[in-house]
């Protein structure tokens, strides 16, 4: 028997357990998360005697003596400084991070309440962010000190949201203090825990599954197999693709590492681990597919019965054989970018609970609209049975698009009839979760004597893995923007993206776009070398302007606003020595003439409007977006708005959170509901129009590729970007200046956000962050990722160019997943200053950040 003191209160146990579960499972203190288990990502930081400490490497019977104070345990002054400082910063976004950071605050501030930005970032350097790059972060604590030092009263701060001021963030004090709800916090009475059992070879036939010795343990429910799937096994994010085998039948072959092969039910994690490990699985290995020329192979094996080709798509415009021919500079590499990881700090979760004819879930993810139907689809049932309710998400970036948990858990909770929590260790996540694409891509780029671009050729290979997910449309992406936003017409772009026995390639921030430009915009700058003209000019003379038409034919509108963003960062550009520089556009919306709507739903309840949309805030505060454009349109104060959870029984399906496209869609579908409240508001308050329900809908129409048609529009609206990298004397980057052509910032302090975090990501994959395989299988763990931390980062400055007065959406632009593209191009033409040697492969190579 021991004593632990906690947040003042003394507790006796005789079991040894890890801190963590120890504060989440026993106690209920669910302010520290579980990001990483490994002592990597800082998202469970405690302090212990005062000292920030990671909760996830201590055992309790060690602790005697000790004093520990989680998040719950700081005073209520403190936890509302903090609550307000992080959200006046803009300091929040998915949230799952913030705790963390909050208790490494609190240390630091033991020691002093005057720290400079070096101890601040000293203070961070055990914690991760993937969302906002920190820069607001350390803003957000330097915020905290100065109020706490002062002892000054927290400012109250009037709002009256509307559009293009920075309104608060409205789930940003509940997340700073570690009172938001995520998946994995979810508790029901009698729940059990699921998991499944995973292949072990990449490519395998199970002969048998043996679950006996498992289902004969104490606290093991059952182990349930694809026999026992009501419905249609198979399912995937595209409809029209279901070819992801939930679980993998007797008899079938695997595709990856990370297939299951059985679902095991117990009453907690320490049984269900041991009984995964107790089910006997018999395979007879076979050899695995692993590169794309493997897969390309006429006599190779099969990974789906169709064959290994996924998707090709092909672009023809223009005369590029007589252009190249006739041009005066023409520039021809090979590009080589890797799968990367999404590393979402907030695992993957979700709770599922049997219903009188179906299942509810509970679930972090970026759709609730598709885990219905894919889990609808698995259980045989109609979509309406199966209720998706989401939890907060913590963080996405496309990874969170296909299903992982949320199909497993449903299984569990309609087949046994209990509740059960399905949540995937951080090491687990990467096993199973989709990666960024990797690529090879063969690119010519061609310009005349004076560095007009004149043509563009390429091939793209695109590894998509062992399923679908997204991998066509992704690869159609990088199709679709391998021209850059410059004005020339003759393109001839070749794309193919095979099966292989390797992670699943999927969604992720850039969407394919991050993989092309790199070779485009490394392309220019060979080709302004050998005109004579700098990186700049040579983008400033192409650069795409309104009415003139991009390389895809459509037609550039007023609101085209690159050329604004090469102007932005002139200054920087011309004064600085190791200066690289990139140029992009990213569409908003799916567009290519794909059915795309968004929806918003008003209720008026008690006199107060109840904005009522599906779509998923991973961190980019779409919320807090429809909040601003509702008050912009009707005037209603924001105290009379309350913004509800993402639910398939109450709230209108509004699209998947992905393309850039919640701003611009769903807050379109806000603004054309509002109206229509605005109308009904005439004259009247709103308890006297209680009970008004509308739903308000925008529909972007777009063209199909390869339509016979002079200027197709292939998407609503497009984003541009110019960004430019400074290195040091040692090849460290200095400075990241990232102008960015949002159309209407409708939060410019969330905008911001964006933008620095996009840059950060960026340079992770330009320089440090990698993915290395063995035998199928990721030979990584989150500590070793690469993820930059507080320290590595440089001085990020944000300028954002405001120049569309289009009605819809007020004029806003989607900014999620350009802010991301061209970072790596952009340091890879630093170090070409720097060092002269033209770096064709990411992450760079012989650089200040990898050998």
């Amino acid at each position: 028997m021991y004593k632990i003191e906690i947040n003042g209160n003394v507790y006796k146990s005789d079991k040894v357990k890890n801190l963590l579960e120890y504060l989440r499972d026993d106690l209920d203190l669910k302010a520290s998360k579980n990001g990483c288990r490994e002592g990597a990502c800082g998202t469970c930081m405690v302090l212990v005697d005062g000292k920030a400490i990671k909760a996830c490497i201590l055992k309790t019977d060690k602790l005697e003596g000790k004093k520990i104070t989680t998040l719950e345990g700081l005073s209520q002054r403190e936890r509302d400084v903090f609550a307000y400082a992080f959200t006046e910063a803009g300091a929040v976004q998915c949230g799952f991070c913030i705790p963390g950071m909050v208790m490494s605050a609190t240390a630091l501030f033991l020691k002093t309440l005057s720290p400079t930005k070096v101890e601040i970032k000293k203070a961070l350097i055990g914690n991760i962010c993937r969302c906002t790059g920190y820069v607001k972060i350390e803003q957000a604590i330097e915020l905290a000190a100065e109020i706490l030092r002062t002892d000054r009263v927290i400012p109250k701060r009037e709002c009256k949201g509307m559009v293009g001021t920075n309104a608060h963030r409205i789930d940003g004090p509940a997340k700073a203090v570690g009172e938001g709800v995520y998946a994995e916090d979810i508790r029901i009475d009698g729940m059990y825990y699921g998991g499944a059992v995973r292949s072990e070879y990449p490519r395998a036939r199970v002969i048998s599954i043996d679950v006996s010795e498992a289902e004969a343990m104490e606290g093991v429910l059952k182990v349930l197999t694809a026999a026992d799937v009501p419905g249609l096994n198979n399912i995937g994010h595209l409809s029209f693709i279901s070819d992801w085998d939930a679980l993998i039948p007797v008899g079938e072959i695997t595709r990856y590492r990370g297939d299951a092969v059985a679902l095991v039910t117990a009453k907690d994690k320490e049984t269900l681990e041991a009984a995964k490990k107790a089910v006997k699985v018999k395979y007879e290995e076979l050899t695995p597919i692993l590169t794309v020329e493997e897969a390309k192979k006429e006599d190779a094996p099969k990974i789906h019965e169709k064959g290994n080709l996924l998707f090709h798509q092909t672009l023809n415009r223009g005369n590029v054989e007589k252009a190249i021919a006739e041009s005066k500079h023409t520039i021809t590499h090979v590009y080589k970018t890797p799968a990367t990881e999404h590393a979402y700090l907030e695992p993957e979760s979700a709770t599922a609970l049997p219903t009188e004819d179906g299942v509810q879930l509970y679930t972090s993810s970026q759709s609730i609209y598709d885990e219905q139907r894919e889990v609808s689809r698995l259980l045989g049932l109609e979509p309406s049975q199966v209720r998706v309710t989401s939890t907060l998400v913590g963080g996405g970036f496309g990874g969170k698009e296909d299903m992982t948990v949320q199909h497993h858990a449903g299984l569990i909770a309609y087949v046994l009839q209990v509740p059960v929590q399905v949540t995937l260790s951080r090491q687990e996540s990467i096993y199973v979760s989709t990666k960024r694409h990797a690529m090879e891509i063969e690119m010519t780029t061609a310009c005349d004597e004076n560095g007009i671009l004149t043509a563009m050729k390429a091939t793209i290979l695109s590894d998509t893995g062992a399923y679908s997910s997204l991998g066509g449309p992704v690869l159609q992406r990088a199709c679709t923007h391998a021209s850059g936003p410059y004005n020339y017409h003759n393109i001839e772009v070749d794309g193919k993206a095979y099966y292989t026995n390797n992670s699943p390639g999927g969604a992720f921030r850039g969407f394919g776009v991050t993989q092309s430009v790199f070779a485009t915009e490394s392309n220019i700058n060979k080709l302004a070398e050998l005109v004579g003209i700098s990186a700049w000019e040579i983008r400033y003379r192409n650069a795409i302007r309104p009415g003139q038409i991009l390389p895809n034919g459509q037609i550039a509108d007023k609101g085209t606003g690159l050329v604004e963003t090469l102007e932005a960062v002139k200054d920087e550009f011309d004064k600085n020595k190791y200066v690289g520089l990139s140029c992009a556009f990213k569409n908003a919306g799916i567009g290519v003439g794909l059915p795309d709507i968004g929806k918003c739903r008003l209720t008026v309840i008690d006199g107060k409007v109840h904005l009522r949309t599906s779509a998923a805030c991973i961190g980019q505060g779409v919320g807090t977006v429809n909040l601003q454009i509702l008050c912009q349109t009707t005037g209603i104060d924001p105290k009379n708005i309350i913004i509800e959870t993402p639910d398939t029984h109450i709230t209108p399906n509004s699209g998947t959170t992905t393309a850039s496209r919640q701003t611009v869609f769903t807050g379109e579908a806000v603004r054309v509901a509002a109206f229509e409240l605005k109308k009904a508001l005439k004259g009247k308050t709103l308890k006297e129009i209680n009970g008004y329900d509308h739903i308000g809908e925008y529909s972007g129409v777009t063209d199909k590729i390869g339509i016979d048609k002079e200027n197709p529009k292939s998407h609503i609206a497009y984003g541009y970007a110019t960004q430019l990298v400074v290195l040091d004397e040692n090849g460290k980057v200095e400075k990241v200046v990232a102008a960015h052509d949002v159309g209407k910032a409708i939060n410019p302090k969330s905008v911001e956000g964006q933008i620095e975090g996009g840059v950060v990501m960026g340079l992770g994959y330009a320089l440090t962050e990698v993915m290395s395989f063995e035998n199928g299988m990721p030979q990584v763990k989150f500590g070793t990722l690469g993820l930059l931390r507080a320290t590595q980062i440089p001085e990020i400055k944000s300028i954002i160019v405001e120049k569309n007065t289009e009605e819809l959406a007020y004029g806003a632009k989607g900014v999620g997943e350009i802010v991301v593209i061209p970072t790596a191009p952009a340091v890879q033409g630093a170090y070409y200053k720097f060092d002269g040697e033209f770096r064709t492969e990411l992450p760079l190579k012989k650089t200040a950040y990898k050998k």
